[in-house]
Parts: C-alpha cells; sequence; structure tokens
C-alpha cells in the first residue's frame, strides 16, 4: 500500500461518488473554496496501484491549538482496519510535522457497533462537539410525485404553504454575486439572534461551487421585502439545505421557499434532499429543536451517521475535550 496526492479533479470525485455520494465536504470544489482560507492535502490510499482511500485534510488554525480535520471523510472503498490504520499513520506523521494537538475524522459511515469498534480499537474516541456536519440528519426521499410529497407532509406544513401561496409570497432563485452580499447580511442579523458563530468561507463556496451549478440562492419575499433566504448546495445525487437567514416575521415564507427548493432539487434529477442537521428527540434542551420541528413537518426520515472521532496527539487535548464538552452540556446540544 501507498499514499499519494491526488491531483486529478475526475479521478477525485468519480470515487466519492462510487464510496460515498453524500459527502459534501469531502467534494473536490468544497476543497476548492477551503483552500483560500486553510492548508490543505488531498491524498489516495493505493493498494497494488489501485485506489481503495482518499482522504481530503483541512489544517484549522484555532484559538485553543492546531488540529487536522477529515470531514465527511476519510472514505474508503472497504471498511478494513488495516487500510484505517495505514491512514491514521500517515495522519499522525503529518500532523507532528504540523504541531497539531489531534486528528479528527467525521466519515459518514453507520453508526454501527462495528463501525464504532473499529475506530475504538485503533485510539479514536468520540469528540465532545455536537452532532455537526449532517451526522444526524432528516431528509427527505424525492422519488415520488409532487402530490404524494405534500400529501407525505405534517397538515400544518402544507396549509402553510397554501397560505403564503395565496397572500403573495415570491421565491426567487439568484446565482448572483449582489444577492449573495444581501444574503450575508441577514446571516450576520440571523447569528446575532439566534447566538450562533457564523460560518466562514459562504463567498468563497458560493464562488467555487457555482462553477459546477451546484449551490444556488433561494431568496423569500414578501410586499417586495427580503424575508429569508437559503443556500442550497446539488451535489451528486442530493440537495442539501446547507445555509439559511431570516428575520423575524409571522409570514410563512420559510414554508414556501422550502417547497420550491424541493421542486428544484426533483427539477435537477436529485432523489434525495437533506435538510441536514436536526435534534434528537430525548434532547429536551437542544437549541436546533423548533428548527427540527420545521423540518420534520416536510415529511422524511432520520440517518445517522458515526459520530466524529478524535486522535488526541498531546496532553494539551484535554483542555480542548474539557472547554468543548462544557461548550455542548451549557448550550443543551
Amino acid at each position: 500500500m501507498k499514499i499519494q496526492e491526488i491531483t486529478d479533479k475526475n479521478l477525485w470525485e468519480q470515487f466519492v461518488s462510487a464510496h460515498s455520494p453524500q459527502s459534501l465536504f469531502h467534494s473536490w470544489n468544497w476543497g476548492e473554496a477551503i483552500r483560500k482560507l486553510q492548508i490543505i492535502w488531498r491524498l489516495g490510499l493505493y493498494e497494488d496501484e489501485k485506489l481503495i482511500g482518499i482522504a481530503q485534510i483541512v489544517r484549522i488554525t484555532a484559538k485553543r491549538g492546531i488540529f487536522l480535520h477529515v470531514r465527511h471523510g476519510p472514505i474508503l472503498s472497504v471498511w478494513k482496519e488495516k487500510y484505517l490504520l495505514f491512514f491514521l499513520d500517515y495522519l499522525k506523521t503529518l500532523a507532528k510535522d504540523q504541531k497539531a494537538l489531534f486528528i479528527r475524522i467525521s466519515p459518514l459511515i453507520d453508526n454501527s457497533a462495528e463501525n464504532q469498534s473499529l475506530v475504538k480499537s485503533l485510539g479514536f474516541q468520540d469528540a465532545p462537539i455536537h452532532a455537526m456536519d449532517g451526522e444526524y440528519c432528516w431528509v427527505l426521499d424525492l422519488d415520488k410525485p409532487e402530490e404524494q410529497l405534500l400529501a407525505g407532509m405534517r397538515k400544518t406544513t402544507r396549509y402553510l404553504i397554501k397560505q403564503a401561496q395565496k397572500i403573495g409570497v415570491v421565491i426567487k432563485q439568484s446565482k448572483n454575486t449582489a444577492d449573495l452580499a444581501q444574503f450575508l447580511k441577514l446571516y450576520s442579523q440571523t447569528a446575532d439572534r439566534h447566538n450562533f458563530v457564523p460560518h466562514k468561507g459562504i463567498r468563497e463556496e458560493f464562488s467555487q461551487l457555482l462553477k459546477d451549478n451546484q449551490i444556488c440562492l433561494f431568496q423569500g419575499y414578501y410586499q417586495s421585502k427580503l424575508l429569508c433566504a437559503a443556500l442550497i448546495v446539488f451535489y451528486n445525487h442530493q440537495a442539501i439545505y446547507h445555509h439559511s437567514a431570516s428575520v423575524e416575521q409571522r409570514i410563512p415564507v420559510n414554508y414556501l421557499l422550502q417547497w420550491e427548493v424541493i421542486k428544484e432539487a426533483k427539477r435537477r434529477g436529485k432523489s434525495v434532499y437533506n435538510f441536514w442537521g436536526v435534534a434528537p428527540h430525548e434532547k429536551k434542551r437542544h437549541p436546533w429543536k423548533g428548527l427540527s420541528l420545521f423540518k420534520e413537518g416536510f415529511g422524511g426520515k432520520v440517518i445517522e451517521y458515526l459520530h466524529a472521532q478524535d486522535y488526541p496527539l498531546s496532553l494539551l487535548y484535554c483542555t480542548t475535550y474539557i472547554l468543548d464538552t462544557f461548550r455542548k452540556f451549557r448550550k443543551g446540544y
């Protein structure tokens, strides 16, 4: 076996599509967007000259130190201990060179006892963060006629979609960077109102994904006023509810916006609409409770992947673990 850099976009994307098509953060274009902000490596694992695994690694510089992050990866054609161990040995050497405190992986594989046992046997432990990056998500099967999709929604959701249409809510689609500036302003206001840290790199993602028609900005207007907006990613078989923003209001504009996204995803031939993260029902204090209720109203089901895993490389990791655990508990995740 050997590990070497991959520079061929088609080779990379073919492997993602074949073995983990839902892994947005392992897409080539997302990597190109992040490259403008961070250092990344794209590695391929080969056995007898055959590509059997890939890893898109990002060097994260946080306040408490440096770590290597493999979001939605690594991706392996077959999950075997020897393959993951070979990758891990390489990552440990790279992490040492980069003075990283730990390695974090979050492959989108089943949260099964077998997979949990595999990562634990190699020294990984559950990351002290909440279920993020769509590892516990709500998805809707789009392989149905629109009438059946509407019928599968919660009665209230269906009513509010019709009410928004009746009162003249308008949903527009845009790929214009000028409109993105409007979104970012609204997004900043939303972050302040709900007390969350806004994502960095949205402008870079929009610019890069747009090159392959993989992203679209949906905007919801009532009486010519922008009330909500969402950035939707179209990648492989999925449409993904990636970022959103809104003003406080009682107009059901968000409901019609999501319905228009669903119809656009069907027009593009997507088989799944991924509403992204939701709150586990047992988490009564979870800050996503209201948003989760909204998403679940459109019908669908929960998919759960393996929780993000950390491989500590320094005693200083203990500080990160304690602080992140406390923060997660305090916020109700």
